[in-house]
């Protein structure tokens, strides 16, 4: 049975126009990665907020200040979305220097730094301005726990956590998005040539296939179940700590 999108799209956008309403602020604030998840993010709080604003906030790696900030200033221009962009490099490069005096940081550790910098900064773009901040990840990475504690999976509200990676791409097709975010290969940006299937070791077709059927090869199952095991920390919300008596 073919999805209605027009009807699913009305749905969403009166869910965030009652959620504004609800919060009494004035607007949204998204962080614009020039990749899917924050392009129908930011479709979708635009039609349903006039007052929204994407920051594009660059950080180190080559490819945010190219394709990434190239396709986010496109989503931005084709659906007249405000845009604001803010290079963290320096300000993530500070604080790897200050740490390397207390510790020695791991790649993770440092990898970790640009997503928690950015949500920090939405933040306080939202806590200054009266926005609530739009989250942008989808099923698939929240079920495989591919995002950043307190960093990309911190947000006020999420208008797509339902949906998988494969509905986030039939959606921005239905709503006619720019073809370079819909066909480029989903990354984090996070470092030169990082793409997410690549991190994973698995492709998002299969997650997604597994996901709304139960069908996956053996080789991908152990894969997904590993990624969702050991991230189940993330969605709890929690850290895990010990009580004391």
């Amino acid at each position: 049975m073919a999805r209605n999108y027009e009807e699913e799209f009305k749905n969403r956008i009166a869910y965030i126009r009652k959620l504004i309403e609800d919060s009494g602020v004035s607007g949204i604030v998204f962080g614009n990665s020039g990749g899917k998840d924050s392009a129908l993010v930011g479709i979708l709080c635009k039609f349903a907020c006039e007052n929204t604003v994407g920051v594009i906030m660059p950080c180190a790696s080559k490819r945010n200040f190219e394709a990434d900030m190239n396709d986010g200033k496109e989503l931005a221009e084709h659906f007249g979305i405000e845009t604001r962009v803010i290079d963290l490099t320096d300000v993530r490069q500070a604080e790897i220097d200050r740490l390397s005096a207390i510790t020695t940081l791991t790649n993770d550790a440092v990898t970790n730094i640009a997503p928690r910098l950015r949500m920090t900064t939405l933040y306080a773009i939202a806590a200054s301005e009266y926005r609530l901040v739009a989250g942008t990840g989808n099923r698939s990475e929240f079920y495989m726990g591919y995002y950043t504690k307190w960093g990309d999976g911190a947000c006020d509200f999420n208008p797509i956590s339902d949906l998988t990676a494969t509905e986030v791409i039939e959606f921005l097709k239905w709503l006619t998005a720019p073809a370079s975010i819909i066909n480029k290969a989903p990354s984090a940006g996070l470092f030169d040539g990082q793409t997410d299937e690549a991190d994973m070791g698995v492709s998002y077709a299969a997650i997604d296939n597994y996901l709304q059927t139960g069908e996956v090869s053996e080789h991908d199952l152990k894969i997904i179940n590993r990624f969702h095991n050991r991230s189940e920390h993330k969605r709890k919300g929690v850290s895990h700590y010990m009580v004391i008596e």
